[in-house]
């Protein structure tokens, strides 16, 4: 009689195993995420030889002996994927990037690609989820026929591997991670089994040979990228697409980069010809803004390297319930009630029996402190009834004792504030000296919120 396989039971959510099957993952929490798995097979001593096509081995050597080989960044013609990646595609990286369903992570990808071929390298695309008859009709669609690119419709890692080395492909892009099959584990594509070694598979890949690897990766219902949280960690770069997929824009935010900066943003827009990228959007997130309105301001936020200026727009009514509700959407609900509290005790605004909804224009996210005085302000304008004046902007971090204070790249903020036409920035007090002032622009320095809001409604 054969022996029957080991089987252990994997939490599709973080990778744990346990021997027997249990309701709740002990390691992260989660409720029937226990799946059953057969042991993965011993693999053989030749196994992680096949990822290195040179055959050469890497060996021990002190530091001081290490030679260190500059090479330069790739760059495309898109430019705001330039910047997320930190200044172009590095050599030997390994990319992970998430987003929605129908979201453009394909279409990007495939643009990039044909990119990617126009500076000479050649380009392994691996499609597991379309026929090479439905990668050239959306090549088509997008206008890539220019770009002569290898496309392979395959899920097997063996015959992947192959592929790259016969091809002594320069860049690969696997569309997606979740239906690649790694031969020595017996489970099934997508599982926590599968993801984990077909992208460790991929790594080896990528560092021996000096392949730059791009990967596409689902996502669950929470938002996150879809297996084990490991995979993030495994990866040298993530990136994540988002935006609504009922309208146009898309923005492309690194959450890691091993380099580049994890702050920076790219826009695009989708059109018919595929994605677009938006040179400057702050004027797309500030293009539809009603002048006189009351509960609106405008910040500058820095995203990486960039100045953004985005509208912060509040509505605070009468509660008709016990206990007023906060709402914001791009921004963190809890900072909202901080602010709140703050402008309750220190601006004399009765904001207890207020309802407070708040959401930051454009689909945009910001996290940052600079954001503060804006809030506190667009707050103050809407309970208030009063209007800012539409040329007027707010960069501050606000205390808990009311006070303002200062922030980062002050000049980098006004300068691009003054660009697009602003005639008033108000700033923290102690971030007025030290750099000379745009023309154009009068600079108010504030010390306090009650200050701001005084000034600011004068």
């Amino acid at each position: 009689m054969a022996k029957k396989k080991a089987t252990v039971f994997v939490c599709q959510a973080c990778g744990y195993e346990s021997p027997k099957w249990m309701g709740k993952c002990p390691n992260c929490g989660s409720w029937n995420q226990m799946t059953e798995e057969r042991v993965a097979s011993k693999k053989d001593s030749a196994s992680s030889a096949r990822a290195n096509f040179t055959g050469k081995r890497a060996k021990p050597e002190t530091i001081s002996h290490v030679t260190v080989e500059k090479e330069d960044r790739v760059k495309t013609q898109i430019g705001e994927f330039n910047r997320v990646l930190g200044g172009g595609v590095v050599p030997g990286s390994l990319v992970l990037i998430g987003g929605d369903p129908g979201i453009g992570k394909s279409t990007l990808l495939l643009q990039v690609a044909a990119q990617l071929h126009h500076t000479g390298g050649t380009v392994l695309y691996v499609s597991g989820e379309e026929s090479t008859s439905q990668v050239k009709m959306r090549a088509e669609r997008l206008d890539l026929m220019d770009a002569d690119f290898y496309i392979y419709p395959e899920t097997d890692m063996d015959a992947i591997r192959e592929a790259i080395d016969e091809l002594k492909a320069d860049y690969v892009i696997i569309d997606s991670i979740q239906t690649m099959t790694h031969p020595e584990i017996d489970s099934a594509a997508g599982s926590v089994s599968q993801v984990r070694e077909t992208t460790a598979e991929l790594m080896k890949i990528a560092k021996s040979n000096n392949i730059a690897i791009f990967i596409v990766g689902h996502v669950t219902k929470q938002g996150a990228i879809a297996g084990p949280r490991m995979l993030e960690h495994m990866v040298d770069t993530v990136l994540y697409f988002e935006g609504d997929r009922h309208h146009t824009f898309r923005i492309l935010r690194a959450v890691k980069n091993r380099f580049g900066s994890t702050n920076e943003m790219g826009v695009f827009e989708m059109q018919t010809g595929g994605l677009q990228e938006v040179v400057n959007p702050s004027q797309l997130f500030l293009e539809e803004r009603l002048e006189g309105a009351t509960g609106s301001a405008v910040v500058v936020s820095m995203e990486g390297t960039r100045p953004v200026l985005v509208e912060i727009q509040s509505l605070i009514t009468p509660t008709v319930f016990g206990n007023a509700r906060r709402t914001a959407s791009g921004m963190d609900n809890n900072r909202v009630s901080l602010i709140m509290a703050v402008l309750e005790k220190r601006a004399g605004l009765l904001l207890q029996n207020q309802d407070a909804y708040l959401k930051a224009s454009g689909g945009v996210r910001l996290d940052e402190p600079a954001i503060d005085l804006s809030i506190a302000v667009s707050i103050a304008s809407s309970y208030q009834d009063k209007g800012t004046r539409p040329t007027d902007c707010f960069i501050g971090e606000l205390g808990l004792t009311g006070e303002i204070r200062r922030v980062s790249r002050i000049d980098q903020r006004v300068g691009e504030a003054a660009k697009l036409g602003f005639k008033r920035a108000f700033i923290p007090k102690n971030n007025m000296g030290g750099w000379d002032y745009p023309e154009g622009i009068e600079i108010i320095g504030v010390e306090t919120i009650s200050e701001a809001i005084r000034r600011a409604f004068r």
